[in-house]
């Protein structure tokens, strides 16, 4: 069964989301995408603007997490150094509310603390 490791970024955290397998974005994207549109829905409702990246790598890691990680846990990690060379998306969320997905290149392999300096933007429209 292919893996297909992945990280999760989010712009203004230093937190890097990394799971294991489920990260093709034939998979994440419509999954973080349904749960972006209810977390922004929130934050509008609530009016809270000030912590929204903290906010949102731990909902990413609790609520969307459990639905990438098949209850099995123990794919998902979190760290600020934890720049995995075998993972084949990256996934940037920006403050703008919008989502990037990141392939690495052969520098990023080797490298991998390159970050999204070592990868190139992939066209979502392309999936």
């Amino acid at each position: 069964m292919p893996t297909t490791p992945c990280h999760i970024l989010v712009e203004g955290n230093p937190a890097i989301i990394y799971a294991s397998r489920n990260g093709k974005p034939e998979k994440v994207l419509p999954i973080l995408e349904r749960f972006l549109d209810k977390f922004w829905q929130e934050r509008d409702i609530s009016g809270e603007m000030a912590d929204t990246p903290e906010c949102l790598v731990a909902q990413i890691i609790v609520r969307f997490g459990f639905e990438i990680c098949e209850d099995d846990y123990s794919n998902l990690r979190v760290g600020v150094n934890y720049y995995r060379p075998e993972a084949e998306y990256l996934y940037w969320v920006g403050s703008d509310r919008q989502v990037k997905v990141w392939v690495p290149e052969p520098a990023y392999r080797t490298t991998p603390q390159l970050g999204l300096a070592g990868c190139r933007e992939m066209a979502i429209e392309a999936l």
